[in-house]
């Protein structure tokens, strides 16, 4: 069988949910040959409407992909922490000595609100998980890649945008803006990550249905069928979606793809 990324380390952020994109993406990544890394902050999972973590089923799930050799590994941490980061970096690269992937999928939701409602702290508190927190681990992942200088060897960083790009985000200040900050620096970045052998890109998976898009548990009620009404598809984007995207885009096809702003959205984008 063909493991694109076998003898590779990846270190994928936000991944406590069975459900959520973040362990689709490991998932993807253990399936196609890499050791995988994965970051969670369960507390922030507890006070979603659409379910708490289930960090034992994420690591089940992903050891039982492993390929002979690779290796598993999670770590609890707190990004809303500005020193939390480096850290992490330093402790996922320690298990296999190397770290040639970054995927910031974490983000911070809910308490969010309009720009007339919005306080100093909300602004803040996404500022500091969705923007900073992926900021610092860019950095530090970047400081500690060897670079052997060949296209083969190349390490790849994702970051996650959102729908701000295409339209409103109504009620959601806070964290559309923290996401716009991703979007709008990843080619400031890029450039300067490109001379170290570091290409990065950034994702905007659209309206993906983690929990966050079921009847039953939905935050947004008010707008669920109107979002539903834009997908010309007819459905929801499923977590695997993106994660497919993702694997091509830090496997070795996607060498030659850097600074770029793209979608997988199902065409959500073309029907606002």
């Amino acid at each position: 069988m063909n493991y694109p990324l076998a003898g590779r380390t990846a270190l994928v952020t936000g991944v406590s949910r069975p459900k959520g994109i973040g362990y689709a993406v490991a998932l993807r990544l253990a399936q196609a040959g890499a050791s995988v890394m994965v970051h969670h902050y369960a507390p922030h999972d507890a006070e979603q409407p659409w379910g708490g973590a289930d960090v034992e089923a994420v690591r089940a799930g992903i050891r039982s992909a492993l390929i002979d050799g690779a290796h598993v590994a999670d770590f609890h941490a707190d990004l809303a922490d500005a020193s939390a980061a480096a850290p992490l970096i330093e402790q996922a690269a320690a298990v296999t000595g190397r770290l040639d992937i970054l995927v910031c999928n974490h983000a911070r939701s809910g308490d969010d609100g309009s720009l007339l409602k919005a306080t100093a702290e909300q602004l803040d508190a996404h500022w500091a998980v969705n923007a900073r927190a992926s900021f610092l681990l860019t950095k530090r992942f970047a400081e500690l890649f060897a670079w052997d200088g060949t296209e083969e060897n190349t390490a790849r960083v994702i970051w996650f945008t959102s729908g701000q790009l295409f339209g409103p985000m109504r009620a959601e200040m806070a964290y559309a803006a923290s996401k716009a900050a991703l979007a709008g620096a990843t080619q400031t970045a890029a450039a300067e990550l490109l001379g170290r052998g570091v290409l990065l890109n950034t994702v905007n998976p659209g309206p993906t249905n983690t929990g966050y898009l079921d009847p039953e548990t939905t935050d947004r009620p008010e707008v669920l069928g109107e979002l539903r009404a834009a997908m010309p598809l007819k459905r929801f984007g499923a977590p695997d979606d993106v994660a497919r995207l993702i694997a091509w885009l830090v496997g070795p096809e996607g060498r030659w793809v850097v600074g770029e702003v793209m979608s997988s959205d199902g065409g959500f984008r073309l029907g606002l």
